[in-house]
């Protein structure tokens, strides 16, 4: 009857409009709750593990300890929640791609800068950054998923999206334009930003030649197996996105702005923090260098390893739009 299908029809429109009010609030509902979740499981674990292995700030640090914490919490929560409502993936196979991608994120890569460049670390403090950084990851991740409603593995889960399937003489000229993009990068922002710092200089024991070109010619008489080290560093990042790619819905630059944000961002983020290791202004040019060239070196990666010609359709993945 007309009267009813009017009827019908308003309900289901209002319906939808109330659905569609809803979500966004939802979203900020479990945004929050992962922002807590990250902050206490933080705040546990680092207490457990670094408490008594490292300098403790003291009281006048307090309070900027606990809202960069809190800023850390949100930053790193908010990129993996996109990740996560982004993904074509869920269940365990969600959980455990993340937890390899968050620890080599949040804690593999940075310590292994750590290990090579500072020296100052009380006895059996870095083993202590990996284990705490693996079972961070290990617990948050998997709540994580959890909370965004990912946590149940999907009986119609999209189909494998076939981008990434290129012959092996084709990986080994991007892996290798990556890991070459990777060094510049690194010593680019490295001198540019970084070393430009006083600070950076006399906590690192070095100086300015004066020039770019003379700073490299420096290092690499000095230290040549630190362009080794960076080019192997560049691969690992590489391969840290290629899960990342794999489960990204939508176009390719969903898969560049999530990998982006997880290496300029989540990497970066606990520079932030506090160090009694590490002075303020150190830490603050290293969060520029870092955010920076890791946030650009991310895109570059996804650049590098999409196929967006236009044989495979304009979503440059060769995928559909799943969202």
């Amino acid at each position: 009857m007309p009267v009813e299908e009017g009827l019908n029809e308003t309900i289901c429109r209002n319906a939808s409009y109330i659905l569609s009010m809803k979500s966004p609030i939802l979203i900020t509902l479990k945004l929050i709750a992962a922002t807590v979740l990250y902050f206490v499981c933080f705040s546990i674990i680092s207490g457990a593990l670094l408490s008594r292995a490292a300098p403790q700030p003291g009281p006048e640090e307090v309070g900027t300890t606990l809202l960069a914490l809190v800023v850390i919490s949100f930053l790193n929560a908010a990129v993996l929640a996109y990740v996560i409502l982004r993904s074509r993936w869920s269940g365990w196979k969600l959980i455990a791609s993340l937890f390899l991608v968050s620890f080599g994120v949040n804690t593999f890569m940075p310590q292994i800068e750590t290990a090579v460049f500072v020296t100052r670390l009380p006895p059996g403090m870095l083993p202590r950054l990996f284990l705490a950084g693996a079972i961070l990851a290990a617990v948050f991740t998997p709540l994580a998923v959890l909370i965004f409603g990912k946590a149940r593995a999907s009986m119609n889960e999209p189909t494998e999206c076939p981008t990434l399937r290129m012959p092996a003489t084709i990986w080994i000229a991007k892996l290798s334009i990556i890991a070459i993009a990777y060094v510049i990068l690194y010593f680019t922002f490295g001198y540019f930003i970084a070393w430009q710092s006083a600070a950076v200089r006399a906590y690192y024991g070095g100086g300015d030649p004066g020039s770019f070109i003379a700073q490299l010619t420096n290092e690499f008489y000095a230290r040549p197996s630190l362009f080794l080290l960076q080019a192997l560093r560049g691969l690992l990042w590489a391969a840290l996105a290629l899960p990342i790619m794999k489960m990204m819905k939508g176009r390719w630059w969903e898969a560049g702005l999530a990998v982006a944000l997880l290496f300029g961002v989540v990497m970066s983020s606990q520079l932030l923090l506090p160090n009694p290791l590490m002075p303020p202004a150190v830490r603050m040019a290293h969060l520029v260098e870092t955010s920076t060239s890791n946030f650009l070196f991310g895109w570059l990666v996804v650049l590098t390893l999409s196929e967006r010609s236009a044989g495979h359709g304009s979503h440059g993945s060769g995928c559909r739009d799943l969202a």
